[in-house]
């Protein structure tokens, strides 16, 4: 990988990370059009970067990682707080794993279907045109419970199909749960964290197992991979702001139409000749 090509895929990578507008869909076509080979340190490297992004979170909420509020309005000690805040996380990510490993195979054969990405971008999209008038606004005296961590948990395993977004299905599970627009969005960054994390850890030992893991240390490839972590982490906290702000105000509409547009390009460009397609 060149250093322009790290940087773009990183950036891709901080920007769509925690939106709900798939960042499978934009790694297609950004991979594409830069024409970049398929490669198993390419395919590594769209998902260790992935790192930096976890950083982003930890760093934006450190407070709610290390000083959890339940301290404060409950009267909680230290180690009661953090342990109901990450126990919500394990409840939260045991569905992802289990499904992921009962799935895998199927997982991994659709990841390059690139009209299925499109179609269930556009699906996606049409779905969060109108999201906020199928959902209430949720209350924020709503309790994120171990039962609506599951269950968020639960429908965060849809986005295992290509396209869907990790983040939408988070987000929307935890609104369909009573929570608000901002506390749904927060609890899907912290569940990404464990989420995200396994997936690093997963392909960091699939490349070790495959006999591929002096692929880090080859040429500059160490290099790329911490410039590659370093922008997606800065990009990602930019991302996770401006998230947060617009989507309490304004809601999904305007990101619906986004998956929309972006769908439609993939098919379009599909039909016109142009082959788009996932690194494998």
């Amino acid at each position: 990988m060149t250093w322009l090509e790290t940087i773009i895929i990183a950036v891709v990578e901080g920007l769509t990370e925690f939106l709900p507008v798939s960042s499978t869909g934009h790694m297609i076509i950004t991979q594409s059009l830069l024409g970049m080979e398929s490669t198993p340190f390419v395919k590594a490297f769209t998902v260790i970067i992935q790192f930096g992004a976890i950083l982003s979170v930890i760093c934006l909420y450190w407070r709610r990682f290390f000083y959890p509020e339940t301290m404060k309005t409950k009267g909680y000690t230290w180690w009661q707080a953090i342990w109901r805040f990450y126990l919500r996380l394990i409840v939260g990510v045991i569905p992802a794993v289990v499904l992921g490993l009962a799935f895998n195979d199927f997982i991994e054969s659709n990841l390059g279907n690139v009209t299925l990405v499109a179609v269930m971008l556009i699906i996606g999209g049409v779905f969060m045109l109108f999201c906020d008038r199928i959902f209430n606004k949720g209350s924020e005296d709503t309790p994120l419970t171990y039962k609506r961590a599951f269950i968020i948990g639960l429908i965060q395993c849809v986005s295992m199909i290509p396209g869907v977004s990790r983040s939408l299905a988070t987000i929307v599970g935890g609104m369909a749960q009573k929570l608000t627009r901002k506390a749904a969005a927060e609890f899907s960054f912290f569940l990404a964290v464990p989420t995200m994390f396994g997936a690093t850890c997963l392909e960091g030992y699939k490349l070790i197992s495959h006999g591929d893991g002096n692929l880090l240390m080859e040429g500059n490839n160490l290099a790329v991979l911490l410039l590659g972590s370093v922008v997606a982490f800065f990009v990602a906290i930019l991302a996770i702001k401006f998230f947060i702000n617009f989507v309490a105000k304004y809601g999904f509409q305007a990101f619906g139409w986004y998956r929309i547009v972006v769908g439609a390009a993939i098919l379009l460009l599909g039909l016109a000749g142009y082959e788009l397609k996932m690194v494998d």
